[in-house]
């Protein structure tokens, strides 16, 4: 076995316990409403904090990558988590609760991100890149399968506070794979990467992730990527991750029941993420996004349906929206390297992957606002569909070509 799957694998067990303090926000949206009386709205901009901080902190964890090593970043990220995760067992006050969810978390879980996926493949691998960043992409999928029916349990039958004890320990799990097996460059083991005879060498002093935006800030490629991107946070790490739970909710769907379809979710998206990066390795990656898009959309206007019959509807939205969760990861990726090179790429990613955070952190403030105000969450469901219909239009008239920015006058 070539040292990079060991390292791959490394890789997905860091990202796997990124997603256990992720996948906190809707298990714990109830439990704390219930103990201290905060609305929808309130814990939702907590989210929403979380979701900003995560995404700002996606592009500078490239570059601080890119200065620092790999494994340090992440190392220090894994311990942020375990902080994060003890310190909200002690939560008393709203303020609290953005600190330590909003802003500690956030900028922990920003720095074990999809960019992790696409420095780990870009190093790494030569062949199978793009089924690689599907497999580490589907880690947040797997995370909600593994830890989801677990904290739901334990929220149900005891006290919110010990699913922090899950989250830390997943976290301390990870640090250990990461101290063991994560290595920066295949360079650093005299290896050369899967598939290729050579690491490939850098070309030319790196680059600040503020310069990388200015550079790139103005390109259309970028903008619609950016914008595609935050269509998807929205209707995702936004909507159904914070608001699937607590609407289920309201047409009397139990927690416990809730979290079995996110885990659902989980156990078919590993499969779609996976299978997005098998089809980018093979098909134009322009028009796996439009079919990705178009099918979301679908699946979010059936979703009120869905939640009133419980039946057969409730099962097609799971599955089509399991399938496509992150599968836009692997395709937004090539298209962004194809666009500007692997190492400007990966910054670049990191920028268009802050929209996706920003989309998820309005979403879930929106939802949460509009929830409060009207007592039903159907017609922001309604809304986010046609925003991804809006995306797949957008897609459906790009051309990518590649663009090579002119070299850095300084190191990063």
């Amino acid at each position: 076995m070539h040292r990079a799957w060991i390292v791959a694998a490394a890789g997905f067990v860091a990202l796997l316990a990124a997603a256990a303090i992720r996948a906190t926000f809707g298990i714990l949206m109830e439990p704390l409403m219930m103990e201290f009386g905060w609305s929808h709205g309130a814990i939702s901009t907590a989210a929403s904090v979380n979701l900003v901080v995560f995404g700002l902190s996606a592009p500078f964890a490239a570059s601080l990558t890119e200065r620092f090593g790999l494994r340090r970043v992440v190392s220090v990220a894994l311990v942020l988590i375990v902080v994060s995760a003890a310190a909200l067992t002690q939560v008393t006050r709203l303020w609290q609760l953005y600190v330590a969810w909003g802003l500690v978390a956030g900028a922990a879980t920003g720095a074990v991100a999809p960019v992790l996926a696409a420095t780990v493949a870009g190093r790494w691998f030569v062949a199978r890149r793009g089924l690689v960043i599907g497999l580490l992409t589907a880690a947040n999928s797997t995370g909600q399968l593994v830890f989801l029916p677990l904290m739901a349990h334990l929220t149900e039958h005891g006290d919110w506070r010990w699913t922090m004890a899950v989250v830390g320990g997943a976290a301390l799990v990870a640090l250990a794979a990461v101290a063991a097996a994560l290595r920066d460059r295949p360079s650093d083991v005299g290896l050369a990467p899967y598939g290729g005879t050579a690491e490939p060498p850098p070309s030319g002093p790196r680059r600040a992730a503020v310069g990388v935006l200015r550079d790139i800030g103005r390109d259309p490629v970028f903008l619609a990527l950016a914008a595609s991107f935050f269509v998807c946070g929205a209707t995702t790490v936004g909507l159904i991750a914070v608001h699937l739970i607590p609407a289920a909710h309201d047409h009397g769907i139990p927690a416990g029941q809730a979290a079995g379809l996110m885990a659902l979710m989980g156990i078919l998206d590993i499969a779609g993420t996976t299978g997005s990066g098998w089809l980018t390795d093979r098909h134009p990656a322009r028009r796996l996004l439009v079919v990705y898009y178009a099918g979301r959309g679908v699946s979010l206007l059936i979703l009120p349906a869905a939640l009133s019959s419980r039946g057969p509807v409730l099962t097609a939205f799971t599955v089509f929206y399991g399938l496509d969760w992150i599968a836009t990861v692997p395709p937004t990726v090539a298209l962004v390297t194809q666009r500007f090179g692997r190492e400007i790429g990966v910054v670049a990613f990191g920028w268009i992957f802050a929209a996706h955070q920003l989309g998820g952190a309005a979403a879930a403030w929106a939802a949460g606002a509009v929830r409060d105000g009207s007592g039903t969450y159907d017609g922001v469901f309604i809304v986010s569909g046609a925003l991804c219909f809006a995306a797949a239009l957008l897609l459906a008239g790009l051309r990518v070509r590649p663009r090579r920015l002119a070299p850095a006058s300084a190191p990063a």
